[in-house]
Formats: structure tokens, C-alpha cells, sequence
């Protein structure tokens, strides 16, 4: 049986403090697009503060709920055997973006051109700045 020796275990949460959070969120499994954006908004407010500067609780939120978003993400937005610049185009047809959007991922508008037309790949550090920007899971780029 394999053991865990090289993960630090998460720091101890204060049950009150948790439970303050949990009454301003009150995070249930995701059944709609209403629920689904709120629980984004909170997640990037909390992404706003950055992740080193979690208190435990606001760690345990946070977890909670990308795990719920995804959870709902992968049933409402099945992402097929698509071709990784397809999900990218697919994604930023959804979102309204344009190539200059993604500029700061990529370095430059003529490489989002080259990626979206096959020309060239994503690379891993560019599949997890784009999963993080639309909130969906890296390997969908890769």
C-alpha cells in the first residue's frame, strides 16, 4: 500500500471560521449556468487575493469549489476528441475573444494565428495559463 511521504499535510481549518465562509457560499452540487457563475465569481475574488494568501478555510473553499465547477463543466461543456485548437477556437467563440486577447498567453497575436491554423502547438505552460483563463482543465489543450 503506497504511502504519502512527500505531501505535507494541509494545515488544520478552523471549523468556525469555515463554517462563516460556507454561509456566504453555500456550495451545493451545480445544476445551472447561474450557480455555475457564482461560484466562479467567488472563486476569482479569491483568486484576486492570491493563492499563497489563503487562510486554510478560504484553501478548502477554494478546492470545493473548482472541484464543483468542473464537476458541472465536464457534463454541460463535454469536450470531445477535439483537436486542441479546435477547443481553443471553440472556447474563444464562446467567450467572444479575440486572438489579441489571448496575447499575454502566447506572446504575440501572430502565434495564437499559427496555433489556431496548425501551424504550431500549445505548449504545457500555455495549456495551463488557458485552462486557467476559461476555467477548464489543461489537458483539453493538450
Amino acid at each position: 500500500m503506497a504511502t504519502r511521504t512527500n505531501m505535507a499535510a494541509p494545515p488544520p481549518i478552523d471549523l468556525k471560521r469555515y463554517g462563516k465562509l460556507l454561509v456566504r457560499f453555500t456550495p451545493r452540487i451545480i445544476e445551472t449556468e447561474k450557480e455555475n457563475d457564482a461560484a466562479l465569481a467567488v472563486i476569482e475574488r479569491l483568486m484576486a487575493k492570491g493563492e499563497d494568501n489563503f487562510s486554510p478555510e478560504e484553501s478548502a473553499l477554494f478546492a470545493l469549489l473548482v472541484s464543483l465547477v468542473e464537476k458541472f463543466e465536464e457534463t454541460a461543456y463535454p469536450i470531445a476528441d477535439a483537436p486542441p485548437r479546435e477547443v481553443l477556437r471553440d472556447l474563444m467563440e464562446h467567450n467572444d475573444l479575440k486572438a489579441i486577447d489571448l496575447a499575454e498567453i502566447f506572446g504575440s497575436r501572430s502565434k495564437i494565428s499559427e496555433v489556431l491554423s496548425g501551424k504550431r502547438s500549445i505548449s504545457v505552460a500555455q495549456a495551463k495559463l488557458l485552462g486557467n483563463r476559461f476555467h477548464v482543465s489543461p489537458v483539453a489543450f493538450i
